[in-house]
């Protein structure tokens, strides 16, 4: 070998490792790496400590308190946000993929996002407590769940109406490139679904707020667990009439969303324009100080290449490659269909067990009076529900669609809505409280305003969604046409939005029946209010301890929720996917 050649490869070399050495940016950038991952170590550790039931943990109203509350806080969201990715990206997939497992799995959702944050606590906690015997993971595993339980199911309807509305043009170019069905996943179906499901995130993570005084502070065996968090903060607050601390815990709440949406939601949004698949309407393409940031390093940079680079070898190795079936097609259906029926048979027998002792468990205390009440409160708070769906839709739609189509604006508005739909209802309390005694307001009227926090967001964020989804060039064809006003909107942006619009307003009602135990009871200090409905007996129930009648409510609002969901939203559902769909 020649010496130049020789010097050539030994410059190449020395080259690539100056181009790795770090600068001034990846200073900066390990410095804030070094932070976030210290102060999530250090608050994750303080989750193993020793707990025994009846233990009293003290919460503190001191704004010193706040940044550690805080702290605890977020990484109980984080945990549960993960863990509500892993089950929207295995659970969604299923159902979506599989006839048999969409039958099941949508109406268990249907029924799942229904049930209560208390109606898991109550179910959840006492298993947890069990399970980590004499440890804090007990209940902090307990309150993880509950958080999980209020931001997945809107995670997993949003990826779920995403796959099944992949165009067939995109499916037919993944076949003609024989990818595997683990290919296709992650080269088509995760692209395409990815800003429906950034946005459904945020709203799941803001959404997640308003539950949190259930999440870090319940009873079990008439013994008052407080979790140090926000959400015991908040509810120390409302029970002490504090309303200086109600402001102090607003401005963290506020700084602590401002932080997570720079540090996640804003490189997430800016890096997701980069795999978007469908040549996105926005006017510009959104931005991100701390991605600007990452983009400036040079280790960072380099270590970006290598984890891109074991993410390709994962997604395309060997092992995912198809493999040859030798089963005959007729065997493989004769199998498949004795499995289905086995498990059909299995599950019908559990179901009717269950039902015979759920029967036996609520008889004992039930009367006929007792079942026909609580229909009835199910009744007036359904009334409740689609009246501000309603309400909500007339409102946001158009601000949606204006957001949407303009990403300067979603800049200024993307924090404002994750702060407004992250504000949790009780903090309201004095002032509706207030008003009702002084101007002797109608409870069962002025408490239902606070239903739209848990109704509102969803369909917000989800018709951003669905505008940013739109191809820019069907904008452009309107333009050249001249079509404008109600004649485009008709033609373009309501059948562009409609699916998910629908998407929205599913989950949009299963969060109004949860926030409903909030917004029919009104508590501030001294001062208790219930409106009539199902949400406050749920509520006057969980604070009795009376088990059997809160078992029973929540079955009466799982089944209000899905009759509702079967008669009007999942016939539009249908009719969105057959009818609105970008093919």
């Amino acid at each position: 070998m020649s010496f130049h050649r020789r010097m050539g490869r030994k410059y190449h070399k020395y080259e690539a490792f100056d181009w790795a050495l770090p600068n001034a940016w990846d200073l900066l950038a390990g410095v804030i790496v070094l932070l976030v991952l210290t102060a999530l170590a250090w608050s994750t550790s303080h989750m193993l400590g020793h707990f025994s039931v009846g233990q009293h943990l003290p919460i503190h109203l001191e704004a010193r308190y706040l940044p550690y509350y805080a702290l605890r806080t977020v990484v109980r969201m984080l945990i549960a946000l993960a863990c509500s990715l892993l089950f929207t990206f295995t659970i969604a997939t299923w159902a979506a993929k599989s006839r048999h497992a969409e039958r099941i799995i949508i109406p268990l959702i249907d029924i799942l996002q229904s049930v209560p944050v208390l109606g898991f606590l109550s179910i959840t906690v006492v298993g947890f407590i069990v399970l980590f015997k004499g440890s804090m993971l007990g209940p902090e595993c307990a309150a993880i769940f509950a958080i999980f339980t209020a931001q997945v199911w809107n995670m997993t309807l949003s990826f779920y109406q995403s796959l099944i509305t992949v165009p067939k043009e995109l499916k037919e170019a993944s076949h003609v490139f024989q990818l595997s069905a683990w290919q296709r996943f992650w080269r088509l179906e995760v692209p395409f679904a990815m800003p429906s499901l950034l946005w459904n995130t945020m709203m799941s993570m803001s959404g997640s707020w308003v539950f949190l005084v259930a999440s870090e502070a319940f009873t079990v065996a008439n013994h008052k667990i407080t979790l140090p968090g926000l959400g015991s903060y908040i509810a120390l607050a409302i029970e002490r009439a504090n309303t200086h601390a109600i402001w102090l815990v607003m401005m963290a709440m506020f700084a602590v969303i401002l932080l997570y949406d720079q540090l996640i939601f804003r490189p997430l949004m800016a890096w997701s324009e980069k795999v978007n698949m469908h040549q996105s309407s926005l006017e510009t393409e959104p931005s991100s100080l701390v991605l600007d940031l990452f983009q400036r390093t040079r280790l960072f940079q380099y270590l970006g290449r290598w984890f891109s680079k074991v993410g390709e070898i994962i997604v395309n190795g060997r092992w995912v490659q198809k493999k040859r079936v030798t089963l005959k097609v007729e065997q493989h259906y004769y199998w498949r269909l004795l499995a289905m029926v086995s498990l059909y048979i299995a599950l019908g027998s559990a179901l009717c067990v269950g039902l015979y002792r759920l029967y036996g468990f609520l008889a004992v205390a039930l009367t006929w009076h007792d079942a026909w009440h609580v229909v009835f409160l199910g009744a007036v708070t359904a009334v409740r529900v689609f009246s501000v769906i309603v309400v909500s839709s007339i409102i946001w739609v158009p601000i949606g669609v204006w957001v949407g189509r303009s990403s300067k604006l979603a800049a200024y508005v993307q924090p404002v809505a994750q702060f407004l739909a992250a504000f949790p209802a009780n903090l309201l309390f004095p002032v509706v409280t207030m008003a009702i005694i002084h101007y002797h307001l109608n409870v069962n009227i002025w408490t239902s305003p606070l239903m739209i926090l848990g109704t509102q967001w969803y369909i917000l964020f989800n018709v951003i969604a669905g505008v940013i989804a739109l191809p820019n060039q069907l904008f452009d064809v309107t333009d050249t046409l001249c079509v404008r006003g109600w004649l485009r909107w008709k033609r373009l942006i309501l059948p562009g939005i409609f699916p998910y619009f629908i998407t929205g307003a599913i989950t949009a009602a299963g969060g109004a029946w949860n926030i409903s135990m909030i917004a029919e009871a009104v508590e501030w200090g001294k001062h208790h209010m219930y409106a009539t409905g199902i949400g406050s007996y749920l509520t006057e129930m969980s604070q009795q301890g009376n088990f059997r009648h809160l078992v029973y409510a929540v079955i009466v609002m799982s089944v209000y929720v899905v009759l509702f969901n079967r008669i009007v939203w999942r016939p539009l559902y249908r009719l969105a996917n057959q009818r609105f769909q970008l093919n």
